[in-house]
């Protein structure tokens, strides 16, 4: 009596499509572990490769001209959103201080 080995034995197909899936999870598993590797790598650029010059004139420019720029961020969203006007809209006009 001979016993079939279809279910005893994977058939080539199914092999084939459990191959293909385990390929699919590595290549996922490695995109992921990539992500997670650069956003480690780009945190870390402050440390390893200095943003300000060693030099301390130099240096002490560059701090000028970046606390400038965080000072202008303030004015600019103002400017975006308006904020830095009265208002047009309305015909009267408004104090905006205490009368």
């Amino acid at each position: 009596m001979k016993v079939s080995n279809s279910m005893t034995e994977p058939s080539s197909q199914t092999i084939r499509s459990q191959t293909k899936r385990r390929s699919t999870t590595s290549i996922a598993c490695q995109m992921v572990l990539g992500l997670a590797l650069m956003l480690t790598v780009t945190t870390s650029v402050g440390c390893f490769l200095p943003i300000y010059s060693a030099r301390p004139e130099r240096r002490v420019q560059q701090l000028l001209f970046t606390s400038d720029n965080l000072r202008q961020i303030v004015d600019d969203w103002e400017r975006f959103w308006q904020l830095d006007s009265p208002s047009h809209m309305s015909p009267i006009r408004t104090h905006g201080g205490i009368l």
